[in-house]
């Protein structure tokens, strides 16, 4: 989907920020792990909101920490639209097992 790149960096932000703190609450020690070794971030690229749909699901069934985000609509792109997925933070092996296939954006 085409979104410029202050708006694929606000979506990044709430898909980290949102899986953040379901870990936080579901995987504390994931979480403060995570914390203290400098909040590793990495962003991926997919083709499709059926892509992050199919990888979310993924996620949940292994028990990762993972958020969709949908946009409001308010500028870009269309109401309801899914932008981005966070998954983690959690055991690298975990999440790679997931996102491994993926490239960088």
């Amino acid at each position: 989907m085409k979104m410029g790149r202050g708006k694929v960096a606000a979506q990044v932000a709430h898909a980290s920020l949102s899986a953040a703190e379901a870990a936080w609450q579901r995987k504390p020690g994931w979480y403060e792990e995570w914390k203290s070794e400098g909040q590793a971030k990495i962003v991926l690229k997919v083709d499709s909101e059926e892509v992050l749909n199919g990888l979310f699901q993924k996620a949940k069934s292994v028990g990762l920490p993972a958020s969709l985000i949908q946009d409001k609509g308010l500028t870009q792109i269309e109401p309801g639209t899914v932008t981005c997925l966070g998954i983690g933070p959690g055991p690298d092996s975990e999440i790679d097992g997931i996102t491994g296939n993926l490239k960088l954006l």
